[in-house]
């Protein structure tokens, strides 16, 4: 069976075509800056291509990807009869959904309704699931939501210090994110150690353009960084992450700034851009430290300090921690970044090892042989996970 998994950003679109027999992935890509001068990366056979082709949506976007799986030169598939099924990441699925769902319109409702909790995402992702529902009519869909996993976070871990009548009447609460890549990486990581995910404390630093951390015990995630948007949490690129909540007012009063242009500048001007005004890309930042910017400096300080305080936050809410993982863009390549966050929790004797720390995107151990928590890099894969959630529900359809 040929799985099609699409991943909907704000201005991104990636896929997957895999071949469950064996997992094998097929061909793959990412649609960068959509809207503006788009262009797609589309991986097939080892060779990768660069296309400039500008599109103005996701549907475009989608459309134009679509015929790179069919075109003569990159071909992947015959025909899009080949694909049986295509599983959608849904960022955000509030208390509708505790486990992934085949798509129907009552979920393309319910996804709707939740949009105005993560719009940057939620928006796009229902524009992607109609795409598909033009371009292969029939075809039947599954969402995997980044909220479900968390959806086992005790009661008096997600409500909010505010009027208990927001949340009765809104749902008003942390619902936390990533929670694919949580679920992937803390299965791997038992898988490697040889141990059962039910009898392990993980916690899973999720370090990519957006950011989570996650505290999973007995398989199951019982606190993370995300609250009720993927705005909240430790800092990130562009995103503020949390903050005194007066910040928000007083920027409004001040500044003269409605309700949705705040919430664009602490989704889209904050974090590591914010306070670096260098760049969203913690390369370019790490390469302005290099030269002298201090405040470059003072954005990764703030960040890695922060990052730290999160991850020992979580042996209170685990009562002890037995492994730590780093996954994503930032977690699984950039070296200093996971030297600077470790080197805040020596005091837990977490100690890593320079030549180990060394490697990027490779599945390691990056710790010391002294370390008292052993600390690994496990490279994510999210889509192998929504993947597998589509094959299990439309096998039998």
């Amino acid at each position: 069976m040929k799985v099609l998994v699409i991943n909907a950003g704000s201005s991104s679109l990636k896929y997957q075509l895999i071949d469950m027999d064996g997992e094998k992935v097929i061909a793959k890509g990412t649609y960068e800056r959509i809207g503006e001068a788009s262009f797609l990366t589309h991986k097939v056979n080892g060779e990768k291509i660069v296309l400039q082709n500008p599109v103005k949506n996701h549907k475009e976007a989608l459309d134009f990807s679509i015929k790179q799986l069919l075109s003569e030169k990159y071909k992947s598939i015959e025909s899009l009869d080949e694909i049986q099924a295509i599983g959608h990441r849904v960022a955000h699925g509030a208390e509708y959904f505790d486990k992934s769902v085949v798509i129907t319109e009552d979920v393309i409702e319910k996804i709707e309704d939740c949009t105005s909790l993560a719009p940057l995402h939620n928006k796009a992702i229902i524009t992607g699931i109609k795409a598909c529902q033009e371009l292969m009519p029939g075809k039947p869909m599954v969402a995997v939501f980044d909220t479900s996993f968390h959806q086992t976070i005790p009661e008096e871990r997600y409500i909010y210090p505010i009027p208990y009548k927001y949340y009765q009447k809104y749902k008003m609460r942390k619902y936390g994110f990533h929670g694919t890549s949580h679920f992937y990486v803390s299965h791997r990581i038992a898988e490697i150690l040889g141990k059962d995910v039910k009898d392990l404390k993980i916690v899973n630093c999720h370090l990519g353009q957006g950011a989570s951390i996650c505290a999973i015990k007995d398989g199951k995630s019982v606190d993370t960084s995300m609250g009720l948007t993927p705005v909240s949490g430790i800092p990130m690129c562009s995103r503020s992450g949390d903050l005194d909540p007066s910040v928000v007012t007083f920027m409004m009063k001040k500044e003269g700034l409605t309700p949705d242009e705040v919430e664009d500048i602490l989704n889209k001007e904050s974090g590591l851009w914010g306070i670096s005004n260098v760049s969203k890309d913690v390369r370019d930042i790490e390469a302005a430290v290099d030269e002298g910017n201090d405040i470059a400096k003072l954005a990764l300080d703030y960040y890695k300090y922060r990052i730290a305080q999160t991850i020992a936050s979580y042996a209170v809410s685990m009562q002890g921690i037995d492994v730590i993982t780093f996954t994503a863009g930032v977690g699984e390549n950039q070296v200093r970044i996971r030297k600077g966050i470790c080197d805040n929790l020596t005091f837990m004797g977490i100690k890593l090892n320079d030549e180990k720390n060394s490697v990027k995107g490779e599945e390691t151990c990056i710790s010391d042989d002294t370390s008292l928590i052993p600390v690994w890099v496990v490279p994510t894969n999210e889509e192998l996970v929504i993947a597998r959630d589509t094959l299990r529900l439309t096998s039998n359809m």
